[in-house]
């Protein structure tokens, strides 16, 4: 990882019923007021995936809120790797799985 309070990308898998519960929609909103980059998308074993980008302070905010997620989610793990940041910037999307 970067040094501290530097850019940060981090790949979260998140577990648990988190499909059908406006999951993604909330991550986003979440996102985009943090001011991160990114994705996030549904996997077809029920779980989902996110990838942001931005300042580390950001990056470890959104993690945090996905460990619980919106209202009706039922969270059971989240998995974070970090990654290089590739510095693409753009709106945080929502992909089709």
């Amino acid at each position: 990882m970067k040094e501290k309070g530097g850019p940060v990308r981090a790949r979260l898998h998140i577990q648990g019923s988190v499909q059908g519960v406006g999951y993604r929609y909330s991550t986003k909103a979440v996102a985009e007021k943090l001011g991160l980059s990114g994705s996030v998308v549904n996997l077809p074993d029920g779980s989902v995936e996110a990838v942001a980008e931005g300042e580390r302070a950001a990056v470890e905010r959104l993690v945090a809120w996905c460990r619980g997620g919106p209202p009706g989610a039922r969270v059971k793990s989240v998995g974070v790797r970090y990654e290089e940041p590739t510095g693409e910037g753009g709106p945080f999307e929502i992909l089709r799985g």
